[in-house]
């Protein structure tokens, strides 16, 4: 049986890292990718103390030319982990609309752009998409209102193109974290200048600041995340929605009866059967 190789995006740290290191121990031929390979040293680190070895390329997920560049040369594709993305804090009335632009270009059309170059490869293999998404693509929360709606707008999309993907043989899935210690969310930048600038919105911010470091005191752990995205990798049939933790299913049941998407995707898929 040859090897099944997966590509996963954003892997130089938290959840992208656990993943592709996870993929590996469980005889994936992984391609893990980041925008700056320069910052390959700790995914390189945790392959060699699991013993595992990983493929690194250069991927910027917003510029088409790096998506086609990194999938040239891929003979075969068995999975894609849609994982790169990143975090924002702001309110509508105190920030530019080009910034909501840039959350939107990373979080979604980023998604977008490796998702359709890969699913020449993945219908031939007949694979699957697995994308992360965020407890904060099924509840819009206060001060995330840009990554919430890059979040939404990716699972509206996803929850759509599975049926159709379904079709042609490949399987599409979303995840959804809720609070995970690691990099994502040092990486929220701008929090001292948001609450500088926030103005009348500045005691609601810093309720939400307050809140938010308390969420993350108890966090889950990236490799704890990681394990049902490789589990969606190795799943007969994976389901459309999958949360990583008891916390982030108690958070979406909030607004999700239909808790693995089934319901959804048994109506959707009958429209186009």
């Amino acid at each position: 049986m040859s090897v099944k190789t997966v590509l996963i995006t954003g892997t130089s740290s938290g959840i992208g890292l656990a993943t592709a290191v996870a993929a590996a121990r469980n005889g994936w031929h992984v391609v893990a990718t980041m925008r700056d390979t320069g910052k390959a040293g700790a995914l390189l680190a945790a392959a060699e103390a699991a013993g595992v070895a990983v493929e690194v390329r250069a991927l910027d997920v917003t510029d088409p030319a790096s998506v086609a560049d990194c999938l040239a040369g891929l003979d075969r594709l068995d999975a894609l982990v849609n994982n790169a993305g990143a975090g924002h804090l702001g309110t509508l009335e105190q920030e530019a609309v080009d910034d909501v632009r840039a959350v939107m270009e990373v979080n979604f059309f980023g998604v977008l752009h490796v998702t359709k170059a890969a699913l020449p490869l993945l219908r031939a293999a007949k694979g699957r998409v697995v994308t992360v998404s965020s407890v904060g693509g099924v509840v819009g929360q206060p001060f995330n209102e840009a990554y919430c709606a890059a979040k939404f707008a990716v699972e509206g999309f996803m929850e759509s193109l599975a049926p159709v993907a379904a079709t042609v043989g490949v399987a599409v899935s979303v995840v959804e974290p809720g609070a995970v210690g690691s990099a994502f969310v040092s990486n929220v930048g701008g929090r001292d200048t948001v609450l500088d600038s926030a103005g009348p919105y500045t005691p609601a911010l810093t309720a939400y600041l307050a809140r938010t470091r308390d969420a993350f005191a108890a966090a889950q752990t990236p490799q704890d995340a990681a394990a049902p995205i490789v589990g969606l990798l190795e799943a007969e049939r994976p389901a459309f929605r999958v949360q990583t933790s008891d916390a982030a299913r108690a958070f979406t049941a909030t607004k999700l009866s239909d808790g693995d998407g089934s319901a959804v995707q048994t109506m959707t898929g009958a429209w186009i059967a």
